[in-house]
């Protein structure tokens, strides 16, 4: 019932910025819970940043955090990941996820929380 479309990837130098888009149909995101994940070659899956209650609360990894915005447009329902001042280790494929549920996990950088995903797209960062 729920399909996401990621964009916006590509390649860029470190240092520079990339905004991510990912396309909702089905359901909107003021109602659901909503993230980020990224995997490169060789490593598990991570979650990046996630938001919750229609952009109420967000979250963000460690290593992202002062660097990365996730933000969302609930009329567009259309979800965003700002990326500056990005780093050659933030090079990965980077996947839209979704949960529809009431209630949004404490856990939401568990890749299982989330029952939706995107195809993904590829970010590389070069140095």
């Amino acid at each position: 019932q729920v399909q996401l479309v990621e964009s916006g990837g590509g390649s860029v130098q470190a240092g520079g910025s990339l905004r991510l888009s990912c396309a909702a149909s089905g359901y909107v995101y003021s109602s659901n819970c909503m993230g980020w994940f990224r995997q490169a070659p060789g490593k598990e899956r991570e979650g990046v940043a996630a938001t919750y209650n229609g952009g109420g609360f967000t979250y963000y990894a460690d290593s992202v955090k002062g660097r990365f915005t996730i933000s969302q447009d609930n009329a567009k329902n259309t979800l965003y990941l700002q990326m500056n001042s990005l780093k050659p280790e933030d090079t990965a494929m980077y996947y839209c996820a979704a949960k529809i549920s009431v209630v949004c996990s404490y856990w939401w950088s568990h890749s299982d929380e989330y029952n939706y995903w995107g195809q993904g797209t590829q970010v590389t960062v070069s140095s």
